[in-house]
């Protein structure tokens, strides 16, 4: 199994680059979303991949990061979904969308990606929604690993913010925790800590729970 890929862009099509690594070109097929955000024709860069296994076609699908991947997996487990239709759902949302609109059920969202019909939105939010919690909590568990070494490697002396602050997917992923350990379920907790997100997307944990349990609060 190909799990990543690190070279140089040899070539760029409207759906995939050729990546050359160590004089071994591989075709790797992308989102328009994450082809938007690779580098130039000569430089180098580095995808997480899947590689599609069938009798007639050897496939790589490449993501910038591992929540996609795992947003990839799960998407073309649901029936009627496959690749290219997992990558325009990506490529449309990106992965904290996918993970936002599957938790709140909102199967409109999901339906703005070409060629997706409602029946296949209606599927893919109903399939996944017990999924969601897990991946938003793995994309925090990914960010807090990444973060110090991403604040280092873009901060100057004058830049570097006073006080270091949790990555925004940590954030999530702490008060999604918080709400487990309170006694509510996984879905119903991803789906308000993922509306609270996207109202205050810049919260940390704190704040986050706060306004979740609001949500989840009985109505009168």
């Amino acid at each position: 199994m190909i799990g990543k890929i690190t070279g140089r862009i040899d070539h760029r099509a409207p759906d995939h680059v050729l990546i050359d690594v160590r004089g071994v070109g591989y075709l790797v097929y992308c989102s328009e979303r994450t082809l938007a955000g690779l580098p130039a024709v000569g430089e180098v860069t580095a995808l997480y991949t899947d590689l599609l296994v069938r009798e007639d076609v050897l496939q790589l699908f490449g993501f910038p990061t591992l929540t996609e991947k795992e947003w990839h997996r799960l998407l073309t487990s649901v029936q009627g979904v496959g690749a290219k239709a997992s990558l325009a759902i990506l490529g449309t949302l990106g992965p904290d969308g996918v993970s936002r609109a599957i938790a709140l059920g909102d199967w409109n969202a999901v339906k703005a990606a070409k060629g997706i019909g409602p029946k296949i939105a209606q599927r893919v939010v109903l399939d996944l929604k017990d999924k969601a919690p897990g991946v938003m909590a793995m994309a925090g568990r990914v960010a807090e690993a990444h973060g110090d070494a991403l604040i280092d490697a873009g901060d100057t002396a004058a830049s570097k913010p006073s006080k270091p602050t949790k990555p925004v997917g940590s954030a999530q992923a702490d008060a999604l925790s918080a709400l487990g350990n309170l006694g509510y379920s996984p879905g119903d907790a991803a789906g308000a800590v993922a509306q609270a997100a996207g109202e205050m997307p810049e919260a940390e944990a704190p704040a986050l729970i706060r306004a979740a349990l609001k949500l989840l609060a009985p109505k009168d």
